[in-house]
């Protein structure tokens, strides 16, 4: 089962000497919108549609800066752990038909997790206790590039990719994401997947120590010298101009093309179907937005305390049956789903493909 296989993971990295602490848990879907606050704040509507999970203050516009405490501002949060109103959002996926119309493509609950309502499963990773910095408020960052549509050429360390899985509770796969080059790819399949297909996204691990925030959301975050490190436990030295190791956040989709696998529906040149709700066809604009929104210092005592996977010891959490009610209403009116003649937003603001 796919929780085994993270727990094989572990076990391997503690094998090699390092002692690794890991939360693992389910955020519910809290809106499909087409806003963006991080690189479209106060645009209305944005370019295109994000998936959204986390706490309820996430709207067009949310205050930045170290006064900007969003666990202050919001009043619940579809993640299991209850003090955690950080708010994590990707692009979605839609299916693209032969004639041309578009089809949201849904999200699979990870069946490990629990009765989370779609959404993403979300991962803070550190080498071991006291080994990292926890986000300070109003801290914020972005992982990839959504014009990209060539290979950043991070080969093996990829730090955005999909996996076709083969079958059911995710075809016995193992846990780490884009370490397998047979099976992880930076593209979307090219092939149906009987299973879904998974999405991964990773942040780095490294931050300049002064900035909450930058212009492109990137510049105050940084790879470690060596490039970029999978789960902060390779003993990963960061730059000096970054010299802070911050916990590994991690975003991991499961979208369920089950729908959608038979190819007399595909595309008549062969090419796969599926596209990204900016535009691209190719997968390799996929990318993460995250705001900072845990209460206090509990992510700091998460990542000292040797917590691993959904619980914590000091950390309060919630059953899926509350965190499915915290939801955001939607502030853009347009239709995201069903059979739709063009992707949300494509018309006003066109992206390369």
């Amino acid at each position: 089962m796919y929780w085994l296989g993270a727990l094989s993971f572990v076990a391997a990295v503690q094998a090699q000497g390092f002692s690794m602490n890991m939360l693992r848990f389910g955020c519910s879907q809290a809106v499909i919108d087409r806003i963006d606050p991080l690189v479209e704040p106060g645009m209305l509507p944005s370019s295109h549609v994000h998936q959204v999970v986390g706490g309820n203050a996430f709207n067009a516009t949310m205050p930045s800066g170290p006064n900007a405490d969003i666990s202050k501002l919001a009043t619940c949060t579809s993640c299991s752990f209850s003090e955690d109103f950080s708010n994590y959002w990707t692009a979605n996926v839609y299916f693209r038909a032969r004639n041309g119309t578009y089809k949201r493509v849904p999200q699979m609950v990870n069946d490990q997790i629990g009765a989370a309502n779609a959404g993403i499963t979300v991962y803070y990773t550190a080498p071991g206790p006291k080994t990292v910095t926890a986000f300070k408020p109003g801290f914020r960052m972005f992982s990839g590039d959504s014009s990209r549509r060539t290979s950043p050429g991070f080969g093996k360390n990829m730090q955005s990719c999909f996996r076709c899985y083969t079958g059911a509770n995710f075809g016995g796969n193992t846990y780490a994401p884009c370490q397998d080059p047979q099976r992880d790819t930076e593209t979307f399949p090219k092939q149906p997947c009987p299973g879904g297909i998974r999405s991964s996204v990773i942040f780095p691990i490294c931050w300049d120590g002064k900035n909450l925030d930058s212009p492109s959301h990137t510049e105050h975050i940084a790879h470690p010298v060596s490039g970029p490190a999978q789960f902060a436990v390779v003993g990963a030295q960061c730059p000096s101009s970054h010299p802070v190791k911050i916990p590994q956040v991690h975003y991991e989709i499961v979208w369920d093309t089950r729908q959608f696998n038979n190819k007399a529906d595909w595309p008549t040149d062969g090419s796969q179907p599926f596209v990204l709700s900016n535009g691209d066809t190719t997968g390799y604009g996929q990318h993460g937005d995250y705001v900072f929104g845990w209460e206090g210092d509990r992510l700091q005592h998460a990542m000292d305390n040797r917590c691993f996977g959904p619980t914590c010891n000091g950390l309060k959490t919630q059953t899926f049956d509350k965190a499915n009610q915290c939801t955001v209403k939607s502030v853009v009116n347009e239709d995201t789903d069903g059979w739709l003649e063009a992707l949300p937003g494509m018309a006003e603001h066109p992206m390369k493909k």
